[in-house]
Order: C-alpha cells, then structure tokens, then sequence
C-alpha cells in the first residue's frame, strides 16, 4: 500500500528523517507515534503529496483514493449532513452526471448511473452520513444546522465525518480524539476497527492505539521504526531494547508504589473491585515498559501545597446552569485532600458546568456551596492556551505570579517542563501547540493549589509528555478533579469516577470498561440514559444471593488476615524480637506470617473468582 525507500526530510535547517525506509500493507492499522516535533505531520505531508523528501523516494499504488481531516472549515451555510455527503466525491460525481442525464433524457446513461449507485451503495448515503453524525455527537436537528453555525470545536467533527465518509483506500487521521469527549472517543474506535482500508493514524492516547492499531510507526532520532502490535506491545518490545541501556528505575518505583497503595486499599471493597483489578494490570505493565520512557524530557513534580483543608468542598442539593435553566440539579457532593476524581460524560452533559461551579466561575442556582477559606485552586480550562500572552517569554510568564524568586530558581523549574537555555528567553507565539499546552499546566501548577481542576489537560501534549504529567499527579498531595478523554491518564491517576448525565452528577461504580458497556447499553434503553436491567429468574436470583453471601464472607475473611498481618509486621519492626532470648518468639511469629499470606492469596484468588460469576450473573 506505501513504502518509504531511504527517504530523508529537512525542514530549514533541521533534519527530521534520515534514510527512512519502511512498507505499511494494505488492510494495516498503524499508530505513528514520537515526540513532538520527530516529522509525524510532515510523514502524512509526503504521503499526501504536499511535500518532497529530500533524498529517497515515497511510493503510493496508482489511483489510491485517500482521506484525510481538514484543519480548517469555511463558515458554509449549507446543511451540515450536506457537507458530509461531500466526502464520498463519486457519490457527489454521479448525482451532478444524473441530473444531467436526466435533463438530457438520456434513458441509457440514467440507467448506467443508477446501477453505479447501487453498487457503492448511494441510495443508503444520506442514512450512513447520519449515523456518522450520530455517533459524533449531532442530534437529528443539529445535523440540518448550516455549517457556519457551529464553534470551532464542533465543525472538526464534521471535518471528521466527512473524511469518514469518504469510501477511502487509505485513511489518513492526525490527532482525531483531540476535540471528543470520552463518549465520542469510543465510537470512533469502535468505528475505526471495522474500516476495511488502510490507517495511518498519529495520536498520544495510548488506550485509543492500543484498541484500534495493529502496527507502530515510532519516529525517534531522525530514524522511523516499524514495530509489529498495538502501542503497548510497541512499548515492551521498545523497552526490552533500552533495558540494557538503562539502570532509572525511580519514576518506575513511584509509579508503582501508587497503584500499589490503591490496591492495597481497595480490593476488599465490592464497590472498588474493577478498579483495583485494574491497577494490578497496570501495575504488570509498568513493570515491562518503564524502561522505555527512561530518556524522557519532562521530569517534573508539583509543588506541595502550603495546606490541605478538610473538607475542601460541599455541594448540598445544589443546581446550577446558564440563564434561569438549571443544566444539573440535586448536586450532592464533597471534596477532601487526596481525592481524584475523573469526570464522565458527552461533551454538553455539564462537566464543565460542574467545574465552572467548583471553581467559583458560575454560581449557585439553589442549594449551598460550602469552600474552606484555605481552598487553593489550579484550573486548567480547555482552553487555557487561549490565555498565554503570546508575546512574552515563558521566565515572563512566571516572573507575572512570582516577582521575588530569582531567576535561577525560575529556570530550573521551567527546565522540568523542558524550556531551557535560551528558550525560557523566547516569545511563545511560534511555540509549538504542545509546548504552548506545557507552559500553560506550568503556570497553573507553580502557586501551589490544593485542588486541581484539570480540564482537558493533555490536548497538545506528546505521550512522554503525559507520562511525566501522569507521575506527577500520582504524588500530588491535594485533591484532583479531571475530565479527559485520554482514558489511561483516568485509570492511572483517578481513584474514584463521576458520572454527569442526564442532569446529574452521582459516583460511578465501576471502572473504565465497564462505563464502555453502559454506553452501549444507552443505545438500547430508550434514551432514557439509564442502563436497562436484566429480568433475573428465581433461580438467577438465588445463585445471585448465593455469591453476594460468599464475596461478603470472603471479603471478612480478606479484612481479618490483613489486619492481623499488618500486627504481624509492626511486631517484626521491634529490634529486641532479635535477640537470641526471643527466637521462639520471632520463629512463631514468621511461621504465622508466612501461613496468613498463603491463606490471604487463597482467599483473594477465590474472592476474583465469586466476583467474576457475580458479574456474570
């Protein structure tokens, strides 16, 4: 399908690639993933034919039909399902050759339009445009709106649909979940892994690679690598490379550490079972790939806070919205220090509504909002960059919140957010839109907040990049509330998840998939946005009974043998247990250890297995 042949890229003065050679199949899915600025745009530029290597030679079979995701949309007054029609170009072809025929009356050449039609399945056009529509979130009378009527956000998605639209050989996507929701993020994967042609994508959401890619193009020191696999296989295999290289395991041990800490918390409660599930898995790939963010830019932690209220936040019955309409109501919620909460919701659900009331910007329409005096709050908006100053530096834009550190202690902290030498020096306004994103988390960070309201934050940002700031929330000693649609920045940081719909923000039983799975159940409920229950038979009910009865005992039996492991081993901190006097002591007290441990794993193993035919049931 492509092939790159010792292809080499200058831009200015800068190489990007180097004797890059390199063949995608047809029928690949293909993650192209490296830091910003390795040439991932200007990869596709040469596919596309908009720019020349400058030595080597890029090869495309003849008449491929591709697609790619306009950056830009003209204010059209035409509808917007009109202009996603525009995508499929024969389908367009034919109706104006069809009219024409038509006024013509030639009967032959109508007849020989009409069979093309059918066979690429024209007459059902207007339908598969707007279920594309549908699943990007465009309600019915949305989709007869005229293009000049939607923000900026909101018309990518239309550029979107009508790259989808388009009945592609090879499709072409840059950064695509970058103006989603969550919700909309799943669709499209969903979508993705049944297109039948060829994809290249670039993207740093490692969870939406991992679902839709078969391959991994990594461009890294002017060299482009194909690996076989998803970007998690990419990364073990990537980090068994570099293992040898390097010996920096603390960002690893951290990491670890605090998935640890939540599991060890967690598994015993019902209600936070998924989730501590799934930490172990994460705490099993972390094991394997840290090595591969070893040469990492960003090294970087957020300031401790000077104090940490408690409560933070409480929201009694509250309702809040625009104008005299209330667009979430019966609000009841809190914060306190250490909390992380992750968002769930479509875009237009209230998340952001939720956060503007947290952080003061829109008020109560009823009920009471309660904030300790001592509440701190860093607020990454969606479109913070917006408030940069794009002709200052970025030591100006810090030198703004802190007039009395000195300029060294400055430097080094921007340098964490790799601005450093002459750059910290440099206007911002021809900074890249990743960087412009890492000043901007820079400022919010640097006055110590408490609590942190992270709204999209990693738009813009590179994987290493979301890694780093993924560490850094994990040892953050405040509260965090995040919404984002980069789901392993959710399951590695939040512990707890709400869910906005329908007018309502309540806690969120279950982890990531299992939201996945409500979404797919909306679909089927009528819209009645709530999941639909399963109609249990007697006997169901009984065997459900039975297991609830044998998790609750398990879960006793858990809490018991912790507990007294936990005696056990601040027993075995005692210095004077050592001494010859005391061997019995000290041997009874290891014996008991090791029999509690083998109990607690044989515990554990059949507390999965009653949770899982739980689940089943």
């Amino acid at each position: 399908m492509l092939s790159f042949s010792n292809v080499t890229l200058r831009r200015g003065a800068r190489k990007l690639l180097e004797n890059a050679t390199f063949t995608v199949h047809a029928g690949w899915r293909v993650g192209l993933v490296g830091r910003n600025g390795t040439g991932k745009s200007s990869l596709f530029a040469m596919v596309l034919g908009e720019l020349s290597p400058d030595l080597g030679e890029v090869q495309l079979p003849r008449q491929v039909e591709i697609a790619w995701v306009a950056q830009e949309t003209p204010a059209l007054p035409m509808p917007a399902i009109d202009f996603v029609l525009d995508g499929d170009t024969e389908l367009r072809r034919l109706e104006a050759d069809l009219a024409v025929a038509e006024a013509k009356h030639d009967a032959a050449r109508i007849a020989k339009l009409h069979d093309r039609l059918n066979a690429i399945g024209g007459y059902a056009a207007r339908s598969r445009a707007a279920k594309l529509l549908d699943g990007l979130g465009f309600a019915n009378e949305a989709q007869a709106r005229p293009v000049a009527s939607f923000s900026g956000g909101w018309r990518m998605r239309l550029n979107l649909a009508r790259a989808l639209m388009c009945r592609s050989d090879l499709l072409l996507l840059d950064e695509p979940t970058n103006h989603l929701d969550l919700d909309t993020v799943i669709w499209l994967q969903d979508w993705l892994r049944s297109y039948p042609g060829t994809l290249f994508i670039i993207s740093h959401d490692r969870e939406f690679l991992d679902a839709v890619t078969t391959h991994t193009l990594h461009l890294h020191a002017e060299s482009a690598t194909l690996y076989s696999g998803n970007y998690s296989q990419f990364e073990r295999l990537r980090a068994e490379r570099l293992a040898q290289q390097t010996a920096q395991r603390e960002q690893q041990q951290r990491q670890l550490a605090h998935l640890q800490a939540f599991v060890d918390r967690f598994r015993a409660q019902a209600t936070k079972a998924r989730q501590a599930q799934s930490r172990l898995k994460m705490i099993e790939r972390i094991q394997l790939t840290a090595p591969a963010h070893a040469d990492s830019e960003f090294n970087f932690s957020f300031r401790a806070p000077l104090k940490l209220p408690s409560p933070m936040l409480r929201l009694d019955r509250v309702a809040v919205g625009y104008g005299d309409k209330p667009q979430l109501s019966g609000l009841k919620l809190g914060l306190e220090p250490g909390d992380r909460i992750g968002l769930l919701g479509p875009n237009g659900a209230g998340k952001s509504t939720l956060i503007k009331l947290i952080v003061g910007d829109l008020a109560a329409m009823q009920g009471e909002v309660k904030r300790s005096p001592e509440l701190k709050i860093g607020y990454f908006a969606q479109h913070q960059l917006e408030s940069l100053d794009m002709k200052a530096s970025p030591l100006l834009h810090l030198r703004r919140i802190d007039k009395d550190a000195t300029e060294q202690a400055l430097r080094d902290y921007l340098g964490g957010f790799n601005f450093r030498g002459d750059r910290v020096y440099e206007a911002i306004e021809p900074f890249s839109g990743g960087e412009k994103a890492r000043l901007a988390l820079a400022l919010v960070v640097y006055p110590q907040p408490n609590l942190l309201l992270l709204d999209e934050p990693t738009n813009h940002l590179d994987l290493d990049m979301r890694h780093a700031l993924e560490l850094a929330l994990q040892e953050f000693a405040g509260a965090m509330v995040l919404v984002s649609h980069d789901r392993h920045l959710v399951a590695s940081t939040c512990d707890t998840l709400w869910r906005v719909a329908d007018g309502r923000c309540e806690a969120f039983d279950g982890d990531l998939d299992d939201y996945a799975r409500w979404l797919g159940s909306r679909g089927n409920d009528g819209g009645s946005g709530k999941a639909p229950e399963k109609v249990l038979d007697a006997a169901a009910k009984a065997q459900q009974r039975a297991l609830r009865d044998a998790v609750g005992k398990l879960e006793s039996q858990m809490g018991k043998a912790q507990a007294r492991l936990e005696q056990i081993e601040a027993a075995l901190g005692d210095a004077g247990l050592y001494e010859a006097a005391r061997k019995k002591e000290l041997d009874k007290l290891l014996d008991e250890q090791k029999t509690l441990r083998d109990k607690l794993a044989d515990v554990e193993a059949r507390w999965l297995e009653a949770m899982e035919q739980l689940e089943a049931v």
